[in-house]
């Protein structure tokens, strides 16, 4: 009998082969062997741990491609595939193929859609792991277990989100097509595609019992799940399935207890890559001996580090989203202002993403912060004709950014296209382009032009597509297709 090839592999440390030197052999480790789960509290945290580590490691499924470095990856390439990020030059290539749109049509083993099987299904085994195997934990307190079980739920919850996203088109409209397997326990047993609908009832479902275990609970750090970060994944989806009362509810209550960065702390060096900003929710603590270098998002997007992003790739705003950013807007000024680039550091140049430190790779990655709350808030709001309390909204964050901004005078559709841009402004380079693009269903429409995609920059070759674009959709991994006998080749994304 066929095994299905995302359980079948051991949860076990993978080997690192070195690159060049031997950057890449402090990969973290990102499992824990299912006999030590079962027994101690102090195995099942350390099983935890070993989820949370997993998403910022390098080589998962023993691919040391450098596009392989956990969610940062998925999100750079989401990035990519928006109106609002420009390659510069063809550099090393590295997620080129994303920016041209022909990555997500690979199914090999080894590539982008291959590898974002293998990583969300893995921790999804893991979180499964946790999940089923806490309540037979004999020295841990039942406020233990809660916190265990609830962070195990919101994991599984935050990998079917992505998954969802990734190998289907967005919710709306949608309900019936074929979405990904859903698996709640440690089974050998291939599944087959549950609907978009079923996922989603599988998220929800999984973020409402994880809200109930986490609710009160205090949480050791911010790379580990909370009540909020629950909160934030629930607003998340409900604004793609439309639900705007709840998205507008679950964001007002994910925000709370966060404060917004000042206007001196948004331009820092650290704003965006340290775990301790008072803005972020959630993201990855990474220890400078565990730093994945070249194969990281800093090398990618930070020039400072002497990665990918100072040879070549490094990655702009457009002109045209540029110039609608206030000139008394701080976020203005963490682009490379036109006519004062280098070779290195040219205009349109993206300075928000950077590490801490010039020439060291140690930086935290971000997943969740308090500015996204406000957004959907804002949106849900205005989606339901609730034109003041929106503004009021979206006046509360822009003003922190620029003093200047006032948007109490807008209504209607003027409000709402308000809200989507200053959307694409905040949340530039965090990796919600491409969910945007497709829960939108305005297809790509990629500005073009100086300063904006193609000639002098790199070609990107697609600019514009219908909405609901194939293009948009990751293929199924062959290799999960040849071992998974509840898949046939009629179940592979066209």
């Amino acid at each position: 009998m066929k095994k299905i090839l995302i359980i079948f592999s051991s949860i076990l440390m993978l080997s690192i082969t070195a690159c060049k030197k031997d950057y890449l052999e402090t990969k973290p480790s990102n499992a824990v062997p299912l006999s030590d789960i079962l027994g101690k509290v102090n195995a099942i945290y350390a099983a935890l741990d070993g989820a949370v580590q997993a998403q910022f490691a390098f080589a998962s499924n023993g691919i040391t491609r450098h596009d392989n470095f956990g969610q940062k990856a998925w999100d750079l390439s989401m990035d990519l595939m928006g109106n609002d990020m420009v390659v510069h030059s063809q550099g090393y290539g590295w997620f080129n193929a994303s920016y041209n749109y022909t990555e997500f049509s690979v199914a090999t083993s080894g590539r982008q859609s291959s590898n974002a099987w293998y990583f969300y299904y893995d921790i999804i085994k893991q979180a499964n792991a946790i999940y089923l195997n806490t309540d037979n934990v004999t020295d841990a307190s039942q406020q233990q277990k809660d916190v265990l079980k609830g962070q195990a739920l919101g994991l599984r919850a935050y990998a079917y989100y992505y998954l969802i996203n990734l190998f289907q088109q967005t919710y709306k409209g949608n309900e019936t097509k074929p979405g990904v397997p859903i698996y709640t326990e440690l089974t050998t047993e291939g599944k087959p595609r549950g609907t978009v609908q079923e996922v989603y009832d599988q998220i929800i479902s999984d973020l409402s019992n994880a809200e109930t275990l986490l609710n009160g609970k205090p949480r050791a750090g911010k790379q580990y799940i909370d009540v909020s970060v629950v909160r934030g994944f629930r607003a998340r989806v409900a604004l793609l399935m439309e639900d705007w009362p709840t998205a507008a509810n679950y964001a007002n209550l994910a925000k709370q207890g966060y404060t917004l960065m000042t206007a001196a702390q948004y331009p820092a060096t650290n704003a965006f890559s340290s775990l301790s900003n008072s803005e972020w929710m959630w993201g990855s603590l990474i220890p400078e001996d565990q730093a994945t270098i070249y194969a990281s998002f800093w090398s990618h997007m930070d020039i400072r580090t002497g990665g990918y992003a100072a040879l070549g790739g490094q990655k702009k705003i457009t002109k045209s989203l540029y110039d609608q950013i206030a000139a008394t807007d701080v976020r203005k000024t963490v682009f490379r202002t036109p006519g004062t680039g280098t070779s290195t550091n040219p205009d349109y140049n993206q300075l928000k993403h950077e590490v801490p430190v010039a020439g060291s790779w140690a930086g935290d990655y971000l997943y969740m912060r308090a500015s996204e709350m406000y957004l959907i808030q804002a949106e849900a709001l205005a989606r339901q004709g609730q034109d003041g309390p929106a503004s009021a909204m979206l006046n509360s964050l822009i003003t922190v950014r620029d003093p200047a901004y006032d948007a109490s005078g807008l209504t209607g559709s003027a409000l709402l296209d308000e809200i989507l841009k200053q959307r694409r402004i905040e949340l530039w380079g965090e990796g919600f382009s491409l969910i945007d693009v497709k829960r939108l269903k305005q297809g790509l429409n990629r500005p073009s032009g100086p300063g904006n995609h193609g000639a002098p920059n790199y070609n990107p070759s697609v600019y514009t597509t219908p909405a609901e674009d194939p293009k948009f959709l990751m293929r199924i991994p062959q290799a999960e297709l040849d071992n998974n006998a509840a898949l046939t080749p009629a179940d592979q994304n066209p």
